[in-house]
């Protein structure tokens, strides 16, 4: 199984994800269609330099909406450590934890997790705000 997520980096907060069984594009290109229509569009996006997000169809998406791409240098996670360190608290805090029988079982649990991460986990850098809350206050 394979995620990605759309994250807004200054809340935290994750606006659109999906999983897929292949590693095309189009699971990206469909979350990141949906953060848009339901966020509107960023000023800055920032992925890593994988092949999903270097796609004409991807690409294409920020270029007619004007926004500007940034992509981290080939190797170093840490130019994007705000979905790195939300992998690494969706794996601990969920995926190890499960023995999921199928991809729907994983989504629903993926999606509850993500719910909870958004809504009730409070972050630190946040002033100890959830990713919602920072949200609505910067709205």
């Amino acid at each position: 199984m394979y995620l990605t997520a759309v994250m807004d980096w200054y809340t935290r907060k994750i606006l659109s994800w999906e999983i897929s069984t292949s590693m095309d594009s189009s699971f990206c290109v469909s979350a990141l269609k949906r953060a848009m229509r339901l966020y509107g569009k960023p000023e800055i996006f920032n992925t890593d330099q994988g092949a999903q997000y270097t796609c004409k169809d991807f690409q294409d998406i920020l270029r007619n909406s004007e926004v500007k791409i940034s992509m981290n240098g080939k190797g170093r996670a840490l130019d994007n450590i705000a979905i790195e360190r939300f992998w690494r608290t969706l794996k601990y805090g969920e995926i190890y934890l499960k023995e999921y029988q199928s991809p729907i079982e994983a989504a629903e649990g993926i999606k509850k997790y993500i719910e909870k991460y958004n809504s009730q986990r409070p972050h630190s850098t946040l002033g100890d705000m959830t990713p919602d809350e920072m949200y609505k206050l910067a709205g």
